[in-house]
């Protein structure tokens, strides 16, 4: 059987999601742009020869209406002749374009072909695709679910609850996440999948929202982001501990990576970052809608033949830290091996395009370390979650 391996993976720094942000005076359009010349620029092919470019986005309106993953590639320069289509499964809609684009491969139906993500929520603020007034659920899924679905804050406080998982266990893990990704930017380990973004106001080269001097104590004095009577009535069990600290914030930002068949690496004289080994996802329950990273791990580990002993590194997104703490109560894994040089809480998750950011920093990270299999997981709105498990490539 065919195989799929990552042979180049690049990303931007990633700006704050609102006006004045590093990254907002970028169109989207561009920001990808930049993004995909940069990949194919680095990787040395001919850009004629992709079969096609997959992007994830989430909020699909306004500037980031009309496939903006075509217009993107037209922006770069690139042959008209390369197709290229945009798909959204919420936060990890560009981990499923890397699925897509593998399983392409695999069958024989891509030789090259790239996955990538972009969310400017600076500029498509979160929501733009649902206007005032409008349902986008539908009478079938009220009466199914008669007392109401919840907004994402308020599932990470039911997680927080169930689990367990108190304000100070939020803080801390916030707080490494922010030391990992400033030793991270210090120690140079970023700078190979960096794409350096050039604005009116000087290139932007680091993440914005990364904040060394941050500790446990300074996040303690932060109030709870989504504290609500109605929600308080219905949820007696939630303590309101999920506040900005301790959560992803908005932002800005693209990445994408080059997969090919490893034919057609060597054919083209491209390296093998990682190999694409398995994938998978789930559904799980759309009220508290972050938990389907517990049942992806088991699945794609069992998809994979891997035992967890087997990993030696992961990426969780840290949409919020109970998700990630909730995750390695019930697989046990070693905190040590997860998000190694910081996670989404200090470096930023721009929606669409934090799918392939995390395997950016993923397939750099295992190169650094030495690192034999890594898997990626991330949890996304409406009780869905990827898995993907990567293998290094022997020379």
């Amino acid at each position: 059987m065919r195989d799929a391996v990552i042979v180049e993976a690049v990303r931007t720094p990633i700006g704050k999601g609102k006006p004045g942000g590093a990254l907002a005076g970028v169109h989207p359009v561009d920001l990808l742009a930049h993004t995909l010349r940069t990949l194919v620029g680095r990787s040395g092919v001919d850009p004629a020869l992709v079969d096609d470019v997959i992007g994830g986005c989430v909020d699909q309106v306004g500037e980031q209406a009309m496939n903006t993953t075509r217009y993107a590639w037209l922006s770069a320069g690139f042959p008209e002749s390369v197709p290229a289509t945009t798909i959204d499964r919420q936060c990890g809609s560009s981990q499923q374009a890397v699925h897509f684009a593998a399983q392409g491969v695999i069958s024989g139906a891509y030789d090259l072909v790239v996955a990538c993500g972009i969310e400017s929520m600076s500029r498509v603020p979160m929501w733009s695709n649902v206007p005032p007034g409008a349902d986008p659920f539908g009478p079938g899924l009220a009466a199914r679910y008669p007392e109401g679905l919840v907004p994402q804050g308020i599932s990470a406080e039911l997680v927080a609850a169930k689990w367990s998982i108190g304000r100070e266990e939020m803080d801390v893990f916030a707080a490494s996440s922010h030391r990992r990704a400033a030793r991270a930017h210090a120690d140079g380990l970023f700078d190979a999948e960096l794409a350096p973004v050039a604005t009116d106001a000087g290139t932007v080269t680091a993440d914005e929202c990364v904040r060394p001097g941050t500790t446990p104590e300074i996040l303690a004095g932060l109030r709870p982001a989504y504290a609500d009577p109605a929600y308080a009535e219905r949820f007696p069990q939630i303590d309101w501990s999920v506040t900005a600290g301790n959560a992803s914030p908005i932002n800005d930002g693209a990445s994408a990576v080059l997969i090919a068949s490893g034919e057609t690496a060597a054919r083209l004289g491209l390296r093998p970052k990682a190999r694409l080994h398995s994938f998978a996802v789930t559904g799980s329950d759309p009220l508290t809608m972050l938990t389907g990273i517990i049942p992806a791990t088991e699945k794609v580990l069992r998809r994979a033949g891997l035992r967890l002993d087997d990993i030696d590194l992961f990426e969780v997104n840290e949409a919020f830290a109970c998700v990630v703490l909730a995750w390695l109560r019930e697989t046990g894994a070693d905190p040590a091996k997860v998000n190694v040089n910081g996670g989404a809480i200090a470096l930023g998750h721009p929606l669409g395009a934090s799918g392939t950011r995390l395997m950016t920093t993923l397939v750099n990270a295992m190169h650094q370390r030495g690192a034999r299999y890594a898997l990626q997981t991330m949890c996304e709105a409406g009780g869905l979650a990827n898995a993907t498990v990567l293998e290094a490539v022997t020379a």
